[in-house]
């Protein structure tokens, strides 16, 4: 079978690209599989791809619009500046498109439409709108979501409402997000709920764990760092020996820094950029901890617990509480609530023998997130729309 995942930029470090490289990487012994990444940031992704899985790059351009080996701040497209004008599309509505050009809508449409007989996997709204508007019906259609309906605007919520029905399915990733767009959609789309999935941890020499709380995420407002900052400040008055890593990059480092500084934590809190080596890192954490407003299942939190990490995280919408069991195997805190998420890292911090127990049950809850389990899940969607197609 043929496999088309379609990704905003697979040379990033998000979730979302996390988690399709890990599901291309998982079907690609039995599948014919390619990723194609609408724009590209980088000479080379970040994610170890499998070389049995083809990367085309559909643009070469930055999601600025230039191309990927200008310098930054060049303007060396005329197209770019047709971004000035109203987009009239559908996907306009996702904010991640709010600049596409015209070439940039073509070349994906072109994309589409030059695959045959192949399952072709959209990953965001905006490519789900594309795909379930403009690509050919000969192919089976999979639209994933992986974020959640309530957190998208009215009017791509309405834009959604209306084109997800064209789609041959719909993959969700936690039981609230179902129930969610069963409200929405009725039973006008096959809807699935398959959750993200993570490598199985190579065996590796047991190390001791260090002083140290570890988040890793885009550096956005979405992930909430500056309430964990304002929350760690509060730990380090009782347990100055204990030190919080953030793993990531993007536009917040500015501001980030800066409030790092004025709590007071320089040398206690650091912003240690991109890493290709997260695993190693959480092996020497001691805890995790999601400081995110909102989520869709969080990739890093299921790598945590699968490294044997008790997670501090906050009860945001939605995925932290599909897989946390509040004290069993880490803790939950009402939704961006700094004071109690103090509490909880402080907690966990006075309390080896609890991080202990927590460890084990972590380890436990994340074997059922193993890739061979999802993949099992998404080889039996495939086989069950090929049916239902070839029917």
């Amino acid at each position: 079978m043929k496999i088309r995942y379609v990704l905003h930029n697979a040379y990033g470090t998000g979730g979302t690209i996390r988690t399709v490289v890990n599901q291309a990487n998982a079907l690609c012994t039995e599948h014919d599989v390619e990723i194609a990444s609408v724009y590209r940031s980088a000479q080379a992704p970040v994610f170890a791809i499998d070389p049995r899985v083809r990367l085309v790059s559909l643009t070469d351009l930055r999601e600025e619009g230039c191309r990927w080996t200008d310098k930054r701040g060049t303007n060396s497209r005329f197209w770019r500046k047709t971004r000035r004008l109203p987009n009239p599309f559908p996907h306009r509505r996702d904010f991640r498109y709010r600049r596409w050009d015209p070439l940039v809508d073509l070349t994906v449409l072109r994309y589409f439409r030059a695959q045959r007989d192949a399952v072709l996997v959209t990953t965001r709204p905006a490519l789900n709108l594309l795909a379930a508007w403009c690509a050919p019906r000969r192919l089976i259609r999979i639209g994933q979501d992986h974020l959640n309906f309530g957190s998208y605007r009215p009017k791509l919520q309405r834009a959604i409402v209306r084109a997800y029905p064209r789609l041959d399915a719909v993959s969700v990733l936690t039981s609230t997000d179902l129930a969610d767009y069963r409200r929405a959609l009725g039973e006008s789309v096959r809807l699935v709920q398959i959750p993200n999935g993570i490598p199985v941890p190579a065996d590796a020499p047991a190390q001791e764990r260090t002083r140290t709380v570890l988040a890793a995420g885009r550096l956005v407002g979405q992930k909430g760092f500056d309430l964990l900052i304002d929350a760690f400040e509060q730990v380090h008055r009782h347990h100055p020996g204990w030190q919080l890593n953030i793993f990531g990059e993007g536009k917040c480092r500015p501001d980030l820094t800066a409030r790092i500084s004025q709590r007071g934590l320089d040398g206690v809190v650091h912003l240690r950029g991109r890493t290709r080596t997260l695993d190693a890192e959480l092996a020497k954490a001691s805890i995790f901890v999601l400081s995110s407003r909102r989520e869709g299942l969080p990739m890093v939190l299921l790598e945590a617990m699968g490294a044997g990490v008790p997670a501090v995280s906050f009860d945001c919408p939605t995925g932290p509480a599909e897989v946390v069991d509040d004290g069993v195997n880490g803790l939950l805190i009402p939704a961006e609530d700094v004071a109690g998420l103090a509490a909880g890292l402080a907690r966990l911090i006075a309390d080896e023998g609890e991080r202990e127990k927590m460890s084990l049950a972590a380890r436990e809850t994340a074997a059922h997130y193993a890739m061979p389990v999802v993949a099992a899940q998404w080889e039996a969607l495939f086989a069950e729309l090929a049916a239902r197609s070839d029917g």
